[in-house]
């Protein structure tokens, strides 16, 4: 096990996260042989008992606000695709949504009235409800006759009304970015994930001045 842990970071020349997550996965999978075949359990165990190599976690960027607001007005809003992909972009900024919870919203999710909100269904079942920006509002309220309108239905749906998935949604921004560096250049080559967009969420209404407890309750732990 430790000659196919060093081949992997000297001749596949994986990265040390990589190595990990290679180990972890069969960590996982001889805990289960474990209760199949316990004649095995000694050598098992000197497997279970290799480290996790120490390794630098990343720093994940932020976006700045020209550089958001040249993805958002990417999308070309003359086409169906594009004016899904501009509502969708906007509310993933605005709420701090997760890739899987913004694949999640219904048109139930959305209210208008009183305080204009978004119910986000966030992990472990935990719902929270995130106040909408006067310009998402408008969008989502331009967006929502072009939609089927039950309830149930998907607020961003594909073009054959099915949710979109979080890798169509991960390929929709991506588009938008690759568009937008024509006006703003320092979005050339940079990684930009839906996550990116959740982390600039929180980095800039941290610089707004908000309260760390009221972002977290906006964008979820």
């Amino acid at each position: 096990m430790l000659a196919f842990l060093e081949y992997l970071e000297e001749e596949r020349h994986n990265t040390v996260r990589s190595r990990n997550a290679r180990l972890a996965s069969i960590r996982s999978f001889l805990r289960f042989a474990v209760l199949q075949e316990p004649a095995a359990l000694p050598t098992i165990h000197r497997v279970l008992a290799i480290l996790l190599k120490r390794c630098d976690k990343p720093l994940l960027g932020y976006l700045t606000r020209d550089e958001i607001q040249a993805i958002l007005s990417a999308p070309d809003t003359a086409t169906w695709p594009g004016r899904r992909d501009h509502a969708l972009l906007l509310t993933l900024y605005n709420t701090g949504a997760r890739v899987s919870e913004a694949a999640g919203i219904t048109v139930a999710d959305v209210t208008f009235e009183g305080s204009a909100s978004i119910r986000i269904h966030g992990k472990g079942r935990k719902d929270r409800l995130v106040p909408l920006w006067r310009t998402t509002m408008q969008q989502i309220r331009e967006w929502l006759p072009e939609v089927n309108s039950a309830p149930e239905r998907p607020l961003f749906p594909s073009r054959f009304g099915s949710p979109l998935t979080r890798s169509a949604i991960t390929e929709r921004l991506q588009r938008a970015v690759r568009s937008a560096t024509a006006t703003c250049p320092q979005l050339a080559g940079r990684r930009i994930s839906p996550h990116t967009l959740r982390h600039s969420t929180a980095m800039h209404l941290l610089q707004s001045g908000v309260d760390i407890s009221v972002i977290c309750s906006v964008v979820g732990t």
